[in-house]
């Protein structure tokens, strides 16, 4: 190819514009270098111009993602980042600035490129106290300590503790025993306990003090007092007076009733002696207290008068019985008169009756069927006409005689029919007796039977099975 060729003139023109860009971007790095050295070197910090004014714009894309990795990287603890100082002289101009903006995300190469950080390491919280510190902590509340304290310097004995003071939670023994022992030797839990009892309300405070245990001094100066003796609260006022080092801060006379009241109770006085126990192995128990009592004493002597009384109002009680026994009948009759309930006058052909307050219904088959007629469907007994029929079902139930003169009915509805109050419930069956009473949806009969046409029929029912 000819040096004279349009093409390679193009290609050796594009050649030595890069060339030039080359060195002038080497001057350039150069020239910054120098400057820095020289700010250094001599010991002057170039100062970065900086307007009063805020001047607040959008950031792009590109600065904010490079904001965020530069905060980023400044929380990353690994080797120092060294960063190009830019002078005051070197500043670029605004068109430049345009340019840099406009193909910032093709010359500035990102961040990650350049720095390589160190690998993030997760944050773990030390716990500053042990987690059975804590746990305990939160079972044992500040009223439960100060409870515990007052009671350990009045008893001195942590089983009288476990046994008399009342905590907030059922604690056993040996976490009392663990609880004591951490506040006295613990310097954190002690620490964190008294803090808890510091912020306690003052009247919080003196309740838990009001309910501390009595010591054993206390208790010998309230035992000395008479149990014949009634004392008043001047009595308790002037024993608090005289021994004040003795008692607690908190007694108070009413306090101090009530505690030897209790003494006194338990047999606990100076003056008061407890009946002690039977010598012998064999101890005296319930039922041989019971056999050593005669029962001659307990038995209650006869009064003959009050005895002949009740012998009187007995005989005047079982005259008026067979009084009433014998007049019965003629009540019954004049009941049967009113209410028409009288034993019917069957006819040859009438095998049973089913009689109501209002109808009376004739069987007149082997079998017939109970329920509620409509206009579609015609049954034998149609219970309507006794009264409301509502909840009776169109086909309630069958009554039917068998051979051996036996009457049952059968349930065919939803709801349960009460024979002599049992219920019969959908789909059973029940035996009817002379004067059962049939229930039906609070519609009630009386069933009577044809007793000398059924005696007929049985008679010939076993001349049948004679032959």
């Amino acid at each position: 190819m000819q040096a004279g060729d349009p093409v390679v003139g193009a290609a050796m023109g594009v050649a030595g514009a890069q060339s030039r860009s080359e060195d002038e971007e080497s001057l350039g790095v150069k020239d910054v270098k120098r400057t820095a050295t020289q700010a250094f070197g001599s010991g002057v910090v170039p100062k970065r111009r900086s307007s009063s004014r805020s001047i607040k714009r959008k950031k792009f894309d590109d600065e904010l993602v490079e904001s965020s990795l530069v905060k980023s990287s400044s929380r990353v603890k690994g080797p120092p980042v060294i960063e190009p100082v830019r002078c005051s002289g070197s500043e670029p101009s605004s068109s430049e600035k345009k340019k840099v903006t406009k193909s910032g995300t093709a010359l500035t190469p990102p961040l990650t490129m350049v720095i390589n950080p160190a690998p993030m390491t997760k944050r773990v919280k030390k716990s500053k106290q042990p987690l059975h510190i804590t746990k305990d902590l939160g079972r044992w509340k500040p009223t439960d300590d100060l409870l515990l304290i007052n009671a350990v310097l009045q008893t001195t004995d942590l089983t009288s503790v476990h046994l008399g003071v009342k905590f907030s939670c059922r604690f056993t023994l040996r976490e009392i025993k663990e609880r004591w022992y951490a506040l006295l030797y613990d310097p954190v839990i002690s620490k964190l306990a008294w803090q808890a009892m510091r912020q306690l309300h003052p009247e919080a405070i003196a309740a838990i003090q009001s309910k501390a245990l009595f010591s054993q001094a206390e208790e010998t100066l309230l035992a000395k007092i008479g149990s014949t003796s009634q004392p008043k609260l001047d009595v308790f006022q002037e024993l608090l007076s005289k021994h004040p080092g003795v008692f607690h801060p908190s007694r108070t006379p009413k306090s101090l009733l009530v505690h030897w009241q209790l003494l006194k109770q338990y047999y606990l006085l100076d003056d008061q002696s407890v009946q002690p126990l039977p010598k012998g192995d064999q101890v005296l128990n319930f039922s041989d207290a019971e056999q050593m009592v005669d029962d001659v004493k307990l038995k209650e002597s006869r009064d003959e008068v009050l005895e002949h009384e009740l012998m009187i109002s007995d005989r005047h009680q079982k005259r008026e019985i067979r009084q009433l026994e014998q007049e019965l009948p003629r009540w019954q009759v004049l009941v049967d008169s009113i209410t028409g309930m009288s034993m019917p006058d069957f006819d040859n052909q009438t095998l049973a009756a089913l009689r109501g307050r209002m109808v009376r219904y004739l069987m007149r088959s082997r079998e017939i069927t109970l329920g509620r007629a409509t206009k579609d469907k015609q049954i034998d007994v149609d219970l309507s006409l006794e009264g409301p029929a509502w909840k009776i079902s169109r086909k309630q139930g069958i009554i039917k005689l068998k051979n051996n003169g036996d009457f049952f009915i059968a349930n065919e509805g939803r709801r349960p029919i009460y024979i002599d109050g049992r219920p019969v419930l959908s789909g059973n069956k029940w035996k009817l007796n002379n004067n059962s009473v049939v229930e039906i949806a609070g519609l009630r009969f009386v069933f009577l039977i044809n007793l000398e046409l059924i005696s007929l029929i049985k008679a010939e029912a076993a001349k049948m099975t004679q032959q």
